[in-house]
């Protein structure tokens, strides 16, 4: 039997991961620091708690070898190379990187979108050939630039898929978007204003359609870096409307021309003034892929998970990584304020 190590196994992409090779033959062992399990696995799923920085320990998961390790949390230039002194004993690596690692033919990324006018202008849809940002170890994109250098270089000594995620959405996730809109209809709001005309595109990444990418990637191992998104990116105001669909309600959208008025007024999580939209023809040629959920199919869970973590909580409680990331989502007074003007 093909055997599989999955670390940050209990992650938003891990679950479904983990879940995918199993019912597809594979004998799983699902790693992450609590050592917990997915209700929804098979039984025969092997579960073990470690730290994915002790070297140790993930040597000794890995024990004689495997088949493939697949990594969720991987990033930086001291995980590519934890993960090169393990080639010997590895039949490939599939590793999660990120879109963020593209950037424009003017050197724009998304460390540079704060800055004036720095907002990347990438082709329509990116491919993996477009350029990429230099690596080092500054941020979260660089990072992930530097762990694919390494792990691109090791070649056959190590084959490994490396997977370019977009904007990731599925049950689990600790920074969902779609929070944005749910809580709005939750509370009964109903208007909701939109920069950019409604028209922003942020490719989104079903955490079901990743754990196909990885479930073909195990079984074919190469090495090359692969987009990992949805088949459609649809507009900002098209995902308010699937949400409203999914929930039941009737939502007006105020659309703005330009961008937000304000950091708490019109700026959602997707909110971007140019399409970042990625291709996928290299992963259905490379790996025969096609994907097992479109986006607005995949909501209903979503929604729900989102619902069910919200109940009787601050939402600044259910998701302090979102209110991190993004600040005050939910400025009511301030969108009042602006509409009333």
């Amino acid at each position: 039997m093909r055997r599989a190590v999955v670390v940050g196994a209990t992650g938003q992409i891990g679950r479904a991961a983990v879940g995918a090779l199993a019912r597809d033959g594979w004998e799983v062992t699902a790693v992450s620091r609590g050592g917990g399990r997915d209700e929804g696995w098979p039984e025969d799923v092997r579960v073990a708690a470690a730290d994915r920085e002790d070297d140790g320990a993930l040597a000794g998961l890995v024990g004689d070898g495997c088949d493939v390790l697949v990594d969720m949390v991987a990033y930086g230039a001291s995980h590519a190379r934890q993960l090169g002194s393990l080639a010997d004993r590895l039949g490939s690596a599939v590793v999660i990187s990120s879109l963020s690692v593209y950037e424009d033919d003017k050197g724009r990324n998304f460390d540079t979108q704060s800055e004036p006018n720095g907002f990347p202008e990438y082709p329509v849809p990116i491919t993996e050939d477009q350029r990429t940002i230099p690596p080092g170890e500054a941020s979260y994109s660089t990072r992930k630039a530097v762990l694919e250098r390494e792990l691109l270089a090791l070649g056959a000594e190590l084959p490994t898929t490396l997977l370019r995620a977009g904007a990731i959405h599925g049950p689990h996730c600790l920074t969902p978007r779609e929070l944005y809109f749910v809580k709005r209809n939750l509370d009964g709001r109903p208007r909701r204003i939109l920069a950019f005309g409604g028209e922003s595109r942020f490719h989104p990444a079903s955490v079901h359609n990743i754990a196909e990418l990885i479930r073909l990637a195990a079984a074919q191992p190469g090495t090359r870096a692969l987009n990992a998104v949805d088949p459609e990116a649809p507009t900002v105001a098209e995902i308010a409307g699937a949400i409203d669909a999914v929930m039941g309600v009737e939502t007006e959208s105020v659309l703005l021309d330009g961008p937000p008025p304000s950091p708490v007024v019109g700026d959602t999580p997707w909110s971007v003034p140019v399409p970042v939209v990625c291709d996928m023809a290299a992963a259905e040629r490379e790996l025969g892929y096609r994907p097992v959920v479109r986006y607005a199919e995949s909501l209903p869970e979503t929604v729900a998970w989102i619902e069910g973590r919200l109940a009787g909580r601050d939402w600044r409680e259910a998701y302090p990584e979102m209110f991190e990331a993004y600040g005050d989502l939910f400025d009511y007074a301030a969108e009042d304020a602006f509409l009333s003007a």
